[in-house]
Order: structure tokens, then sequence, then C-alpha cells
């Protein structure tokens, strides 16, 4: 194995400044191949000619997403910004980038918004017509080009030249890729040794993959525990003393906004905690409110006080990371949860079933639905907490609605989908105007076999198209499944569809025959009134 570069100076030695250009060059190799080994190698081989202080700015935009977070720009001063006029070579360096979008990021007080429009419109006129393509698509979101998260960690350790264990186990420690490859590519194995679990830095949630149904979690989990699955807010809450601080799944801290979780630590008998968890907003009745009513309390500071007293939370923890100055994640979920009971009242625990009856599983399903919960999560018993990782030790199981929606559009894949139209845009039929109301995106449950045919047939339907998006005649309708319904004012109808997937197409259906918007805002007010009507359920 290659030495590990043991300093700066010695890389810098080896490198000159990179340019935005080469990190576009290296985007375009990525999505263009399907290969995940070719992938990583050109993700490696860009890391490797990085300066060290902007390891971190080239695994953000090569990852889909400024360092800086969110720039405060939407779709529409973006396209504002857009300079008509672009350069005829390649001259930005990625250090005068990443300044840029750090002054835009930074930029606020009145007439801010049009500031960051304009400084971004400065920075646009200095790139070329692909570096700007490249710059908008990032801002906006929209870089769909492979290099996610799994390929980029891949593609640290392979510049590092370090084991991949070793970087996998720093980012589930650190939580920040960026800073894990600046570690990496400077310090080497000993350096991504000394990271380890501190307090007030926030650790990336575990995830989880989904499973059929409560026998399906058994027979891939045997044994498990069973958990209510919250719609809230996904919390971490670090404990030291009395020092309490709340982060967001995104790993933003929202101490300020939610009072009532801090208090409900701060006087806990234990030193020092890691928990996991979700915040939830519930009715008088004693059932939950919906997601979007939990998450009006998230990522305010002003209004505090009147906005507790008229949605109040309530934490509701699940998991233990650290405890008495000691990290537990390493250990058996059944310790960690022991550990959880040991630590905290039980008003503040999750409702747990462990078993290995489908009966008994299946059962508890049924009372997690009547309580307005969305499902059930089932968890292997014996597995560590892997911070980050969306493995097959957690399962969620939400029973599918179906509606039949028709296809209003359809946007070009990107990666191994290149070529294909594939994230379909869905409507419901409006008798009232005639037309459709859209409901929202996906590009999830399609085989090669339907991406082939839908772009074939879409592509004949066409009424207009744009550099992205095929838009198309009102014909074709697909069986989608969905797990809710939940309020949105991105679309027309106020309404969109969670975790949408397609099922197949009903080529024995028309436009005419598929659901109304009526329809889904039917499901819609019953999911919200659910618990109300089947209170004895629980029982």
């Amino acid at each position: 194995m290659t030495a590990v570069l043991p300093d700066h100076r010695r890389r810098k030695d080896q490198i000159d400044r990179i340019r935005l250009q080469d990190i576009v060059e290296t985007s375009r190799r990525v999505r263009e191949t399907s290969s995940r080994r070719d992938k990583v190698r050109h993700l490696a081989a860009c890391l490797e000619r990085t300066e060290p202080d902007l390891v971190a700015a080239a695994v953000a935009l090569l990852s889909g997403e400024p360092r800086q977070g969110r720039l405060g720009l939407g779709p529409a001063s973006v396209s504002a910004a857009a300079p008509r006029q672009r350069a005829v070579a390649p001259v930005l360096t990625l250090a005068e980038v990443d300044t840029a979008l750090e002054r835009i990021a930074r930029t606020s007080g009145a007439g801010a918004a049009t500031d960051r429009a304009r400084l971004l419109g400065e920075l646009l006129a200095r790139a070329t017509g692909e570096e700007q393509d490249f710059l908008l698509r990032v801002v906006l979101g929209e870089l769909r080009q492979g290099a996610l998260e799994g390929l980029m960690v891949e593609a640290v350790a392979q510049a590092a030249r370090l084991p991949l264990d070793d970087v996998r186990r720093a980012l589930m420690v650190r939580g920040d890729l960026g800073a894990v490859a600046c570690v990496a590519l400077s310090g080497g194995r000993s350096g991504l040794a000394d990271l380890g679990i501190e307090l007030f830095r926030p650790l990336k949630p575990m995830l989880a993959q989904t499973a059929e149904d409560t026998a399906d979690a058994l027979a891939q989990l045997g044994r498990a525990a069973f958990e209510d699955k919250l719609d809230g807010a996904r919390i971490q809450v670090h404990k030291l003393g009395h020092d309490v601080r709340v982060f967001t799944r995104q790993l933003n801290d929202v101490s300020a906004g939610v009072p009532e979780i801090l208090e409900a630590v701060r006087d806990l008998a234990v030193r020092t905690l890691i928990l996991d968890g979700e915040a939830l907003a519930f009715r008088g009745d004693g059932m939950p409110q919906p997601f979007q009513v939990t998450m009006r309390r998230f990522g305010r500071k002003l209004e505090v006080e009147r906005l507790r007293e008229s949605i109040p939370l309530r934490p509701v923890f699940f998991d233990c990371l650290y405890l008495d100055d000691e990290a537990i994640l390493d250990r058996p979920a059944q310790e960690r949860f022991a550990a959880l009971g040991e630590a905290l009242p039980q008003d503040l625990l999750i409702r747990r079933s462990v078993t290995d009856e489908p009966a008994a599983a299946e059962a508890f399903l049924r009372q997690a639905l009547a309580r307005g919960h969305e499902g059930v999560m089932a968890k292997d018993l014996r597995a560590p907490y892997e911070a980050g990782a969306r493995g097959r030790s957690w399962l969620k199981i939400k029973p599918a609605v179906m509606l039949d929606l028709v296809v209003l559009a359809a946007e070009w894949g990107h990666g191994r989908r290149r070529g294909w139209l594939s994230n379909l845009h869905l409507g419901a039929r409006d008798p009232a105007t005639g037309g459709f109301v859209m409901l929202g995106k996906t590009f999830k449950g399609m085989t090669d076999a339907m991406l082939a045919w839908q772009t074939e047939a879409l592509q004949k339907l066409a009424i207009r198209r744009d550099a992205y998006t095929v838009y198309v005649t009102p014909a074709l309708v697909a069986e989608v499944a969905f797990n809710d319904i939940q309020a949105s004012p991105q679309y027309p109808g106020g309404l969109a569809l969670r975790f949408a997937r397609i099922k197949r197409y009903r080529p024995d259906k028309q436009a005419d025959d598929a659901d109304t918007i009526e329809t889904v805002r039917s499901i819609y007010e019953r999911g919200r009134k659910a618990g109300a009507e089947e209170p004895s359920a629980a029982s």
C-alpha cells in the first residue's frame, strides 16, 4: 500500500490551483459512466489534485451542494441572476468560487435577496457555459450526477490511500464528510483515529430501509423490537450537565426554538447524554398532529413562546448513543435500549414491543395506526447504531395507499438512467376545470423495462420540451403507491404525495378514469381524522 502523505506541504508540491472546470469535468465523467468503480476513480483523482484547504469545498460541489448550505436563493432569483454573457475559456478557480458562495451565504439584512442575486450573477459572468450550467444546478439542488455519499466516501478512502472502514467510522462520529476528507487527506489514519464523538457535535442519524409488512420484517430480522413509526421531526439531543442542545436530522442547532425539549432533558439525573428521537405536536385528545404542523415549530426564532402555546412539542426517544461520558453506539441495540430505559422516565420513551410472533407484530402495527402513527419500525436487537447509514437492521413498515394518476411530464434521468425519461410529474383529474392538478414527482419503483417503455411512449405524447423536461398530453395512467398525503404550498392543489412510487401502468384506463382531486382531498382529511374516529382500536 502506498504510504499516506504526511502533511499539506508535501501535497502542495504535487498540485496546482484546482479550477472549477476540473470539478465540472469530473462531475460530467461521473454522470456519464454507469461503473461504480469508474465513478469512484474519477472522484478520487479530483480530490488528489485539490488543495488541502479546499477539499471540503470540492467534496461538497461534487456531492451536489455548496459547502455553505442553502444560499437563500429561490428558482426565480437564480433564473434572474443568470447572465447573458459567458466566459470564452475556463478561468475560475475553486477557491474563487468557494469565496463567492461564502459571500452570498453571509449576505443578510435589507435588500439581501437582491444582493445575493447580484453576487451570483457576477460569479456566473466569469464562468463558461458548461460551468454556468453546473453552478446553477448546484445552487438549485438539481445536480443529479450519481456522486452519492457512499461513492464519495469510497473516493476519499481511495484518494487518501486509507482503509474504507476507517473513513466510514470517522464519518459516523464526525457527521461531516468534507471535514473527514480534509483530515484523511492531510492527517492520514492517525488523524482519523483522533476523531471521536464529541458532545454538541451532532452525528448523522441512522436511517431505515423498507419492509413489505411485519411478516417480511420478522423473516429478515428474526426476534425484533417493534416501535411506533412516528411522523414527527427527527431530533438528536446532547446533554452535558444542565447544558442541553437539540439538533435536526440536517444537524442544525434548533435549541432556541424548542424550549420544552430542553426542559424535558435538562433535569435528568444523567450528566452526559446523546439521545436519538423525534419531536411531535399532539392534539388535545392525545393524537399526533400532521407532520407539517409539527414542522411549523422548527427553524423559528421569533414568537417561540406564542407557538409553544399553540403547538406544544413533546420529545419521544428511541435510542441512546452516549451515556456517562462513554460512547455506546457500537453496543447491540438491546443494550442501548436498556440503557435508555434506565436513564429516561417512561413518558419520554418510545412505545416498544419485542417479539418473534407474527400475530403479535401485526397487532402492534394495528395499534400504532389506531394511535395516529404512520406505521411501525422493526429493529435488529443485535445491531450497532450505524450513524448516517441506511442498513437492513432498521426496517420501516407503512401501509401504502393506491391512486390512479395521470403523467403530466417527465424529466430526463441522470447517471444510470441517462437517456431515459425518469422523474414523472403526476396529477389527479379536476372535474371542475377539465384539467389535472399536480401532486408531486417520483422516479421510484420503475424497472428498466418500464423506463424504456415510458421513454418511447411519452415522447410520442410530447407537446413541448425544455433542456430537462418533456411535457406531454395527459393520457398515460399510472397506479401510484404512497404512504400519506401532506399539505403543500408548492403545488396548485395544496396537497402532495409522500413517498410516491410507480407500481404499474394502467393501459386499460384513460385519463378520464383517473382519480380526482376530490378523492385525494378526502384521503387527506380521513388521514387527519383517523385517530379520532378509531380510539377503541388501541385497546
